[in-house]
């Protein structure tokens, strides 16, 4: 393609332009995304590549990598979907149908209220499942982690608990799967919207403190292209990214594994902004929200580092890039942060409340009620996603 004048983006594999003509395509195997202004400039690509390749084209734009694609352009939306891989996924397992509906992706332990101390759950003493119960396990994981990563994040969290284990896949393991193939069934065609926006990325980031085996920890993002600054009130929207990972390193405190999760999802961010930079939209220092004020004192050099040798890498590089005005760490609430439901495993009730927040769902009554009322922590009213734990009265009358 280089002699038409296309050249591969230095930091996004995958991603190519020209070197004048207004258009901008991404390759995936053999599927070509192609974003472009005047049809001339389109068909410049066409010629160039009917000289070496026969293909087909798809000018709707309605089927991209096996994700369909809704356009809205009246109200200035698209809708994400993979209609039918979920009943594919469950006929190619012949998972039985269950009579009872599933809302939560995973196991949940309520927490004793009152007690002076929470203990961890008690190691796993199952047995070991054969060979091929195992390799099922990981077929299934591996199936069910294209779709979560596409259309679905719900699944992330209970997904990245069972992938720990599929190497070693016991009796509970095998349980976890047929719970998670219960809440597919339950819910199997999710929709995930964007809107039109400035396409200035937002981050927002958050951390579980010893809540996996083996005093691990989990870290959560919600990635999602917003507004700027000057364009008042914030709007949500869909997330282009949402990161659900358990961390590999023993976390000696919650603010340390704060400060982790906030090292790993700037990292990501760092990709996106270059991504975006070379798709023509130039980005702002980047706004990250957490919930934990010791990580907002560490990243904006508000307080004196004592005893966090273990942090001093992840401490001093989130250091330099807020220096270099590459992100801007913000403080908010526990509740208004949306990357908290990536980092733990939540009871049935709080998936069911919280689905239509992330995700676009056909009896969408609660979210549109929501839109339109007062965030109490900005003062602003809300014109796009908003977390319902914000609202807990409004909540409970559904």
């Amino acid at each position: 393609m280089a002699p038409h004048g296309y050249f591969q983006c230095r930091h996004t594999p995958g991603l190519w332009r020209h070197k004048w003509r207004p258009v901008l395509f991404s390759l995936v195997v053999d599927d070509f995304g192609v974003k472009y202004v005047g049809r001339q400039h389109v068909d410049h690509l066409i010629a160039s590549i009917e000289q070496y390749y026969t293909f087909s084209k798809d000018w709707a734009g309605q089927l991209y990598c096996g994700i369909s694609i809704q356009w809205d352009y009246q109200n200035r939306t698209v809708s994400l979907s993979m209609p039918g891989y979920i009943a594919a996924t469950l006929h190619k397992y012949q998972h039985p149908k269950t009579t009872r509906a599933q809302h939560a992706p995973h196991h949940w332990n309520a927490p004793s209220y009152g007690a002076k101390q929470q203990y961890t759950e008690p190691e796993d003493n199952t047995d070991t499942l054969p060979p091929e119960g195992i390799n099922r396990i990981q077929k299934i994981t591996g199936t069910l982690l294209y779709y979560a990563r596409a259309v679905d994040p719900t699944m992330l969290v209970a997904l990245g608990t069972i992938a720990a284990q599929q190497s070693k896949a016991t009796e509970a393991t095998a349980t976890a799967i047929v719970q998670l193939l219960d809440y597919c069934a339950t819910h199997p065609n999710a929709t995930i919207r964007y809107r039109a926006s400035d396409m200035v990325l937002r981050i927002q980031s958050d951390a579980s403190y010893l809540s996996e085996a083996k005093a691990r920890s989990r870290s959560g993002g919600h990635f999602y292209l917003g507004d700027k600054p000057s364009n008042q009130p914030e709007r949500g929207n869909g997330a282009i990214l949402t990161t659900s990972t358990i961390m590999r390193n023993v976390m000696a405190s919650a603010a340390e594994a704060e400060c982790g999760a906030l090292f790993n999802n700037t990292k990501d961010g760092v990709a996106l902004r270059n991504t975006l930079h070379e798709m023509g939209h130039p980005q702002p220092p980047t706004l990250v929200q957490v919930d934990n004020s010791t990580t907002n004192g560490f990243a904006n050099k508000q307080i004196k580092q004592r005893k966090s040798k273990s942090m001093d890498m992840r401490f001093y590089w989130i250091q330099d890039c807020v220096g270099q005005k590459q992100f801007n760490i913000y403080w908010r609430p526990g509740p208004t942060n949306l990357a908290d439901y990536y980092t733990k495993h939540h009871s049935p009730a709080h998936h069911r409340s919280v689905r239509s927040t992330y995700l676009h769902c056909l009896n969408n009554l609660y979210h549109s009620l929501l839109q339109g009322c007062v965030d109490p922590f900005t003062g602003l009213k809300s014109t796009g996603l908003i977390s319902p734990t914000r609202f807990p009265k409004l909540r409970t009358q559904f």
